[in-house]
């Protein structure tokens, strides 16, 4: 009776053991189960044949990055992939664009279908066809090409067509199946990592002491691993949960050739005996492995073929034979574990095999499946030799713009850098104004045409030309990017948007929100100069009472606030709505654009003729959103007088958009830094207190001349 407790305890023990070990498989395994599970619930919305024409079927995803082997007639023939497995790629909803894609075996994607993609810019008015059609210019593709949208500038890049509106877009898609691809095919040898055939000789003779631990760690040699459930996933089969973790095949290769790791391996005067009785120019790699499964194989001796292993590199499959086999016992390196057979595999110079590129050694399962008949997997280790073995290595030709594994914000600057510099100056020249705006305000007239001429040239260049407007879409994914995952990456994508960006927020630090809204926004430039060719050919204008006015301000900001609250929640709602800005119909698409958003926006321009700046005073989102920190600028530039609304409404009269109430002073969520007021405060035949100084001045120098006063005059 006294051993129960015991028998109790061990029971109790041997449970907890078994549910950690459960445990431990349900965290691990998943991760991998959900990205194939992603791949797998791809092909089902997509048919293989859409990504792979003339394709039998795929495998399951393997490999670092994640793939899938893809065959016909049981041959490899390339690999299919979700660019979300490979890259971190996002567009302008922060979410991951998931894009199926395929690259065959010469480097060329044979197919991509956009999977997921949660982009408020084609919600925005660009159909779902529009980028099908984008997508499906991919086909045949070089990946070791870059993609250029609309004509190519040099001789190795792709020149395909962008989704009007969608420039972004068309760049983040095109981008993620490129840089995808490309990771996929060098991981597996497709491709060399400076996309040239080898980058120089290979140094066999310099020699430095190393274990197994060593050559493993710096690169030397590759390691392969694969468990039976590995092998039972590959082929849809269910595994047992005791052989969950159970070793199928551990696998190690590498480049025996140079000294440094063949001798190593083999001892010096086995590797010297092994390099004199290679041929000039042959390749020796060195295969060992432990664990259930035998990458020899058992025909090999009869059949003279090794049907379990073969070599790849780039488009070209090396068949491995007896001939090129030699066979070791047992390694002489520190640290090797106990392998249950080592081979060195002498590839001769005659098959072009470049032991500088990348390559891989492909293990291959056969098994008969119920109902499909045999069924081939693969299981791919990958090598690239390290750096450090090659001799006169020459850099790459490629230069920045070309080559094609420069960041794509990169790529962008530089393909902009003509417009950043045009849009560099415009801004220095504004920051010069606002500087010295108290000297520049008091020459009226030259103030009123460089100001025209600004707003000219923000609708025009800024706008029309260089797209750069603006929208409340950039805060509310800059707000979500803070609260989540903050990528520099992808808002260097557009250059210029950027730079004004930078410039806004250095405007809202010293003077407020009304330096975009009166001088860089294209749509606010569009209205003031609408209006003002409707006063100039004496269009009446409609003043709204004060009371009126400033009861309308705070549409904007519940446009805003609910445009914010709404990204939050579950639906595209917030998408939707951000229509209300008409930036994307009036400058953007220059209203090329489906009837009902034209309607909309030529309606807030036909009522700026009586109006100047509704939309800007009453309705803007961006503009309630630049507003709220207005009153954290550090300066208060605009100079007022105590006489300002008491005895005089000259300033808030003839303020453009209402900011400045009959009390006097100038608000400043509303105001637009058009700098009239100023040009009136300094101004001695309009301001009051300046008419009354002045005319004291005359009055005095007139005595003084003995003259006989003027008559008094009114202030303008």
């Amino acid at each position: 009776m006294r051993s129960c407790p015991h028998a109790w305890l061990r029971m109790i023990a041997s449970r907890a053991v078994g549910a950690v070990v459960l445990l431990l498989i349900v965290l691990v395994i998943p991760s991998d189960s959900r990205a194939a599970g992603d791949l797998t619930a791809a092909l089902e919305v997509h048919p293989l044949a859409k990504i792979f024409p003339d394709a039998d079927h795929a495998g399951v995803m393997d490999g670092s990055p994640p793939a899938a082997s893809v065959f016909r007639d049981n041959k490899l023939i390339g690999y299919v992939f979700l660019t979300s497995d490979v890259i971190s790629s996002a567009g302008y909803s922060g979410k991951p664009v998931k894009i199926l894609a395929g690259v065959d075996l010469s480097g060329h994607i044979t197919g991509a279908v956009v999977y997921q993609h949660q982009e408020p810019i084609l919600v925005l008015g660009v159909p779902e066809g529009s980028l099908d059609i984008f997508i499906a210019q991919m086909k045949g593709a070089d990946i070791r090409q870059r993609v250029r949208l609309g004509p190519a500038r040099h001789a190795d890049e792709v020149s395909i067509d962008m989704v009007t509106g969608a420039t972004i877009t068309s760049l983040v898609f095109s981008d993620s199946i490129m840089r995808a691809a490309r990771k996929v095919a060098r991981a597996r040898g497709i491709i060399s990592e400076d996309h040239s055939h080898g980058g120089g000789a290979i140094d066999n003779e310099v020699f430095y002491e190393a274990g197994w631990a060593e050559l493993l760690a710096d690169g030397s040699l590759r390691r392969l691993q694969v468990t039976k459930s590995g092998v039972d996933a590959a082929f849809s089969v269910e595994t047992d949960v005791s052989d969950a973790g159970k070793p199928f095949i551990d696998l190690f290769a590498g480049l025996a050739s140079p000294a440094a790791i063949g001798q190593n391996l083999l001892g010096f005067a086995a590797y010297n005996k092994l390099m004199a009785e290679t041929e000039p120019g042959a390749s020796v790699i060195f295969v060992a492995a432990q664990g259930f499964y035998s990458f020899r194989g058992y025909n090999y001796r009869r059949t003279g073929v090794f049907e379990r292993l073969q070599l790849i590199q780039g488009d070209k499959t090396i068949q491995l034979n007896k001939p090129m086999h030699h066979s070791l016992k047992e390694l002489t390196i520190a640290g090797a574990p106990d392998l249950r057979e080592i081979s060195l595999l002498t590839v001769p110079p005659e098959i072009e095999f470049n032991p500088t590129s990348p390559w891989r050694l492909d293990v291959l399962v056969e098994r008969d499946i119920e109902n499909l008949g045999k069924r081939f997997a693969s299981f791919p280790l990958n090598y690239i030799l390290p750096a450090r073995f090659l001799r006169d290595r020459q850099a790459s030709t490629a230069d920045a713009k070309s080559n094609p594994d420069r960041p794509l914000w990169e790529v962008r600057w530089l393909d902009s850098i003509t417009y950043i510099a045009i849009l560099g100056l415009a801004l220095a020249v504004l920051l010069v104004l606002l500087i010295f705006q108290d000297w520049l305000v008091r020459y009226r007239d030259l103030m009123d045409k460089f100001r025209i001429a600004f707003l000219v040239f923000t609708l025009i260049f800024v706008g029309w030309i260089a797209a750069a407007q603006l929208s409340v879409i950039n805060v509310l994914t800059f707000i979500h990017a803070l609260l989540s995952e903050f990528r520099w990456d992808f808002f260097l994508l557009e250059p210029l948007i950027f730079v004004l960006w930078g410039f806004v927020a250095l405007a809202l630090l010293f003077w407020g929100r009304g330096v975009f809204c009166g001088w860089l926004c294209p749509f606010g430039a569009l209205q003031e100069l609408i209006n003002r060719l409707a006063v100039h050919v004496n269009i009446r204008q409609f003043t709204l009472p004060f009371v009126v006015n400033e009861r309308l301000w705070p549409i904007k900001y519940v446009f805003f606030l609910g445009l914010l609250a709404l990204t939050f929640g579950p639906t595209d709602m917030a998408e939707k709505l951000t229509e209300v800005e008409p930036f994307k119909t009036a400058i953007a698409l220059k209203f090329v654009r489906a009837w009902p958003f034209v309607a909309y926006a030529v309606a807030i321009l036909a009522a700026s003729i009586f109006i100047n700046r509704i939309f800007c005073r009453y309705l803007c989102p961006l503009g309630a959103a630049l507003a709220i920190p207005a009153n954290n600028r550090m300066f208060d530039w605009l100079k007022r007088r105590h006489q300002c609304g008491v005895g005089c409404q000259i300033c808030s009269l003839r303020c453009p958009v209402q900011a400045i109430h009959p009390s006097g002073e100038i608000n400043s969520h509303e105001c637009i830094y058009c700098l009239d007021c100023q040009s009136i405060y300094h101004d001695d035949h309009m301001c009051p207190p300046l008419v009354e100084t002045r005319k004291r001045r005359e009055r005095r120098q007139a005595l003084s001349r003995g003259e006989a006063p003027k008559r008094k005059e009114q202030p303008a």
